[in-house]
């Protein structure tokens, strides 16, 4: 099949080959449809390059993305590499259930001793769960709270 351009210049030759007078009313009206047809075929083809420009810059990106994500994320459920964020250091954690969502909120349990007042959020529903200034208490009481090893699951 021929291009834009090919099929206008072939529709140029047949005008030209019937001998009409540009200067009649009937050869104006077909040198300007002649005309128009051309300067479509002309957008058309800038159109189709810079689409191809476009479709190889995203076909980039997506390799350049590709490569990010399998550099961050080691498999579907761990975002950081067990080298970089080790949560088995402290081997404890505390459990408290949200008392908006119902979540169970896992914290490492070096945050009850820390000195400073610290505030743990739901991640879902980000409502706070736990301060450690002792005047906080969950919907469930303190009886909620259980310190135990992390699993190797998590």
């Amino acid at each position: 099949m021929m291009d834009l351009r090919s099929r206008v210049s072939y529709l140029q030759g047949l005008a030209n080959g019937m001998n009409i007078a540009q200067e009649s009313k009937e050869g104006q009206l077909l040198h300007g449809i002649i005309d128009l047809l051309t300067d479509f075929a002309e957008e058309v083809r800038e159109l189709q390059e810079t689409h191809d420009q476009m479709e190889d810059y995203i076909e980039a990106l997506d390799e350049d993305l590709y490569q990010l994500e399998d550099e961050i994320f080691v498999d579907d459920t761990e975002f950081f590499p067990e080298d970089d964020f080790d949560m088995e250091e402290s081997g404890e954690y505390v459990e408290v259930d949200c008392p908006g969502c119902g979540e169970t909120v896992m914290f490492d349990s070096d945050i009850l001793n820390e000195a400073e007042v610290v505030e743990v959020s739901c991640p879902n529903c980000e409502e706070i769960v736990f301060i450690n200034d002792d005047t906080y208490f969950s919907a469930d009481e303190p009886e909620s709270l259980t310190a135990g090893h992390i699993d190797e699951d998590l």
